[in-house]
């Protein structure tokens, strides 16, 4: 999506401020002796329509915020908005209703299918929850469902245990598009899958995306993924947002240090081509006790003092992209 396309538009999703604390217990009466940070603080805005992308090192938060974005744990802080509504205000009843929009791939498919349930249950199984269908219409929109995904029929009376990764990850996604939802949360969808397999997953994915206008929040860590399928992307570290752009212009000119060492990563295909590769040194800070000022400095090779005292804010450098740094790469005016 553009960013005039952008500013034209009321984002379907919006989240400000959204924080998920978790409460470190210890002793025979679980007294609280610290605090886990593993949002801290996210704004998003999502378009119809979009891809936004997700990415950053395991501990960083990402799927802690794609299960607040779906309601399954409620936030310390903040609000995500769906079509004008506060998810964290409504009721049970309101909530379940509302969750027919919002769907999730899961990363394993396997772990997420019941292995007793045949493929006609499972796929079926949100239709009849929700009352949609029954009897024979019940199992003729279930075939329809596994057509989409390029299964078939003979499929219905099987068990997951029966099929390769990659076919578990198609009913996983027949499942998910059962209630003809308009956001689909993909959380690592393709990472337990062979590269190839990878390939017909995510092409998959931007098929549906275009028959059925659907909008897709895509979380991963492999980059090469996000970027096949994301028209924008979030960078997270920490718990917060440090940048955040459409695909092509984080990919040919990152603003943040830590999205210019995770870039720098990435392999080339070409060998007679070579990346510099700018390795990060040291660990993910502890989310109990972050560093102060800017959270990435302990890492970051242009840290200063400003950056140890003062924490950053998302500030917009270029059109539609914002990063969170004092000293941004390849902005006129910044030095380092």
């Amino acid at each position: 999506m553009s960013t005039s396309t952008a500013e034209n538009q009321q984002p379907l999703i919006q989240v400000k401020g959204l924080k998920k604390h978790f409460p470190i217990t210890k002793g025979l009466f679980n007294q609280t002796v610290g605090t886990v940070m593993a949002v801290d603080g996210v704004d998003l805005e999502i378009y119809e329509g979009e891809t936004l992308g997700i990415v950053g090192e395991s501990g960083c938060g990402k799927s802690t915020t794609g299960q607040m974005l779906l309601g399954l744990l409620p936030p310390s802080e903040g609000s995500v908005s769906f079509e004008g509504k506060d998810l964290t205000t409504l009721s049970k009843e309101e909530l379940r209703s509302m969750r027919r929009d919002l769907q999730v791939i899961f990363q394993d498919p396997y772990s997420s299918l019941n292995p007793r349930m045949t493929i006609e249950q499972l796929v079926g199984e949100p239709l009849k929850i929700h009352g949609l269908k029954k009897g024979k219409a019940l199992r003729e929109e279930v075939v329809r469902l596994l057509r989409v995904v390029g299964l078939d029929e003979h499929h219905l009376k099987r068990h997951p245990h029966e099929f390769s990764g990659g076919q578990r990850q198609r009913i996983g996604i027949a499942r998910a598009l059962a209630l003809n939802p308009k956001v689909l949360i993909c959380d690592e969808p393709v990472s337990a899958l062979d590269v190839s397999i990878q390939a017909q997953i995510l092409n998959l994915l931007k098929k549906l995306q275009r028959e059925f206008n659907l909008t897709y929040i895509f979380i991963a860590h492999g980059l090469p993924a996000v970027r096949h399928i994301s028209d924008r992307i979030a960078v997270m570290y920490l718990g917060k947002v440090v940048e955040i752009a459409d695909r092509d212009s984080l990919f040919e000119s990152p603003t943040h240090p830590y999205t210019e060492a995770l870039l720098s990563a990435i392999p080339v295909a070409d060998p007679t081509k070579r990346r510099i590769h700018k390795p990060l040194e040291g660990d993910l800070p502890n989310p109990s006790n972050p560093p102060s000022g800017c959270s990435f400095h302990t890492r970051c090779p242009y840290a200063q003092e400003r950056c140890v005292q003062e924490e950053p804010s998302l500030v917009e450098y270029k059109p539609g992209h914002h990063a969170a740094c004092h000293y941004p790469l390849g902005v006129p005016g910044t030095t380092i």
